[in-house]
């Protein structure tokens, strides 16, 4: 399931359809449902909805958030998933052996995660959600490294638009389709459905085919050591110090003011008056929807209108799209305010997490595609995660009212840089052609 052997067009409309139309899409939908699947339920809205449910105190769900940071550390083994295959499976490639592995680990921890019982005590929680973290950040990173590998560059936003598709159907299952089974049938049955949705993943691997290596990837034997340094000195030497400097930051702060609510979320919906099948059905199946055509329509943008002129209109919309969490904090209970404020976080959502995976692929080399990537990913959620950390006590200290502010204007530093960035990207943000 690669990319096709002689180069074609990608620009536009066409290309989009064309993309779409290729084995690597299917294969992309379906690792992204994989790594999308066990998100809610290890590291955000699901499992903090499941914490307050039985009863734990906001400051305590957002400390425990903080057990899912292997999400943010992936690039500290990523030199290894880009340089070995797991010696048990090597048969299977570099990329498909960790992939199976990492999935299978996945399953696991959340079957596990099933039986633990947190108003008991958080200690097996937190070991569980540890190890399937672990396991769902090596996932991820495989896989981006998969699809960066299996196309063109002017093929990327096509399909980030098609993984993230795959992604958000799994947003869905974990959320909407987690939250009514716990409604109905308890948590205990929820993770155990989920952890069986993993057989798809799984079975994707076992039939996809392993991306070409690169000739330079294989040249020499590295020791481990310059394994992990390699890849960190080739950004800095394609992009110039400074560049390369302005570039991690502006990542790093692209979604920040999404993710300072990101753990909130769940608890405010249940503090608003809304009870779990209320909240399946407008955040985990309505909004991911809306979430999915955002996504499409970032994709869509990008091939038109390259890559800066969507990331500004992409930050911009993720900060204000905040402020419509007002709506719900002055109107609790009322379902039309539910729905609006969710119709434009997930539409942003969407648009904004298209355009920075395909603007992410762009930037890194093919060399080191696993270590580059997950740096770049785990950058772009780390100074999200430690305000998410403390973000139940902000509340508790302020209101939700004013959280949602503060988490709006936190967007200056991130225009800042793009103003700087902004000549530095002309040479990134024209329609891309085969």
């Amino acid at each position: 399931m690669t990319g096709p052997a002689a180069p074609v067009s990608y620009k536009g409309w066409a290309g989009i359809k064309r993309a779409f139309g290729t084995p690597s899409a299917l294969t992309m939908a379906l690792l992204g449902f994989g790594s999308g699947l066990p998100f809610l339920l290890i590291a955000s809205q699901t499992l903090s909805t499941r914490l307050r449910d039985v009863g734990l105190d906001l400051g305590s769900i957002g400390l425990i958030s903080l057990a899912s940071f292997f999400y943010l550390l992936k690039f500290l083994w990523a030199p290894v998933l880009d340089r070995y295959a797991l010696p048990l499976l090597a048969f299977m490639g570099r990329r498909r052996s960790w992939l199976l592995a990492s999935q299978v680990l996945v399953l696991g921890g959340l079957v596990a995660l099933a039986f633990v019982r947190p108003e008991q005590g958080v200690g097996p929680l937190v070991f569980w959600v540890l190890v399937a973290s672990f396991a769902g950040a090596t996932q991820d990173s495989v896989v981006d490294a998969y699809r960066i590998e299996i196309a063109p560059d002017a093929s990327q936003a096509a399909l980030a638009a098609t993984y993230t598709l795959g992604y958000r159907i799994g947003l869905i299952l974990a959320g909407a389709g987690a939250l009514y089974l716990a409604e109905f049938e308890g948590w205990i049955v929820a993770y155990l459905a989920m952890a069986s949705l993993m057989l798809l993943p799984i079975l994707t691997t076992l039939f996809c085919r392993e991306p070409a290596r690169p000739e330079a990837a294989v040249q020499r034997r590295i020791d481990v050591a310059e394994a992990f340094v390699q890849p960190i000195a080739s950004f800095f030497t394609r992009n110039g110090v400074a560049l390369a400097v302005g570039l991690l930051a502006f990542v790093g702060l692209f979604k920040f003011p999404d993710q300072v609510i990101g753990v909130m979320a769940g608890p405010f919906y249940l503090d608003s008056g809304f009870d779990k099948a209320d909240i399946a059905t407008v955040s985990k199946l309505f909004g991911v929807w809306m979430g999915i055509g955002g996504a499409f329509l970032g994709g869509i943008a990008v091939a038109a209108f390259g890559f800066r002129r969507m990331l500004l209109v992409a930050a911009l919309g993720v900060a204000l799209s905040n402020l419509a969490f007002l709506l719900m904090a002055h109107n609790p209970g009322q379902l039309w305010a539910f729905y609006a404020a969710l119709s434009a976080d997930n539409l942003f959502q969407g648009f904004a997490g298209t355009v920075l995976v395909a603007f992410m692929s762009s930037l890194t080399d093919r060399n080191f595609t696993a270590t580059q990537y997950a740096l770049l990913v785990s950058l772009a959620n780390l100074p999200g995660k430690f305000v998410g950390g403390v973000s139940g006590y902000i509340v508790e200290a302020t209101s939700y009212s004013t959280f949602f502010l503060l988490s709006a204007v936190t967007v200056v530093p991130t225009l800042l840089l793009l103003a700087w960035l902004w000549p530095r990207l002309s040479d990134r943000s024209a329609p891309a052609a085969g």
